[in-house]
C-alpha cells in the first residue's frame, strides 16, 4: 500500500537592521544550512549540496533516520533555494527501496516602508509503501499520522530558523563590519571555514 504525506510551512519574520544588509547575508547558502540544523548532522559535499542527517522520527512502530542530500544557492536577488536531490534510509532496506522525500523551499527578504522582513514557505512530500502489518492499519489513521509526522518537521524547522539565522546573521554582520572599520594592518586574513 502506497500512501503519500504533504506538509507546508511559512515564516515571516523582522530583520533588525544590522551594519550589513541580510541580502549579503544570504548570499552564503551554506550558513542557512546550519541555521536550520543540527552542525554535528551535516556535511558539505560541494558548495551548493550538503548532506543532512535528519533526527530520528517516529512513524506508527517504525524508528527511523532519513539522510537527505540537499541543494541550496541563492540568486542574484538574495532569494535563497533550497530543494532535495536525493535520500535514503540507512538500515531499512525494505523502505528504502520504496521512499520518496522531496522538499523544496524559498527564503527571501522584502522591504516594507523602512523595514526589512524575510518571508519563506517549505513544502514536503514523502511517499512510501507502508510494509505488513503496518499496512493492516486503517488508511484515516496512516495518513493523519503521516501529514502529522512532516508537520512537526517543518515546525522544528521553522522555530530553529526564526531564532538562529537572526542571531547569526547580527553576529556576522557585526564581527565582519567591525574587520572593515580596522585599518588593514589590523585585519586577520578570513578563516576559510567560518564559524557557525
Amino acid at each position: 500500500m502506497t500512501s503519500q504525506f504533504t506538509a507546508s510551512q511559512s515564516v515571516e519574520l523582522a530583520v533588525p537592521e544590522q551594519p550589513i544588509p541580510i541580502q549579503h547575508y544570504l548570499r552564503q547558502p551554506q550558513r542557512l544550512v546550519h541555521a536550520i540544523a543540527d552542525p554535528n548532522l551535516i556535511e558539505q559535499l560541494s558548495p551548493e549540496q550538503f548532506r543532512l542527517k535528519m533526527r530520528p522520527l517516529n512513524f506508527l512502530s517504525l524508528t527511523f533516520q532519513p539522510r537527505v542530500i540537499l541543494k541550496v544557492w541563492a540568486d542574484v536577488n538574495g532569494t535563497v533555494h533550497l530543494r532535495s536531490v536525493d535520500c535514503d534510509i540507512p538500515g531499512l532496506d525494505y523502505i528504502n527501496q520504496r521512499f520518496t522525500l522531496e522538499v523544496k523551499g524559498k527564503l527571501y527578504p522584502e522591504q516594507q516602508q523602512n523595514t526589512t522582513r524575510l518571508k519563506g514557505k517549505a513544502d514536503l512530500k514523502v511517499r512510501v509503501d507502508i510494509p505488513f502489518p503496518l499496512s493492516m492499519t486503517p488508511q484515516p489513521i496512516i495518513e493523519t499520522t503521516g501529514n502529522g509526522l512532516l508537520k512537526s518537521v517543518l515546525l522544528r524547522i521553522k522555530q530553529k530558523l526564526m531564532h538562529q539565522l537572526l542571531l547569526d546573521y547580527r553576529q556576522w554582520a557585526n564581527a565582519d563590519h567591525q574587520t572593515l572599520a580596522q585599518p588593514k594592518s589590523q585585519q586577520l586574513a578570513p578563516a576559510d571555514n567560518p564559524t557557525i
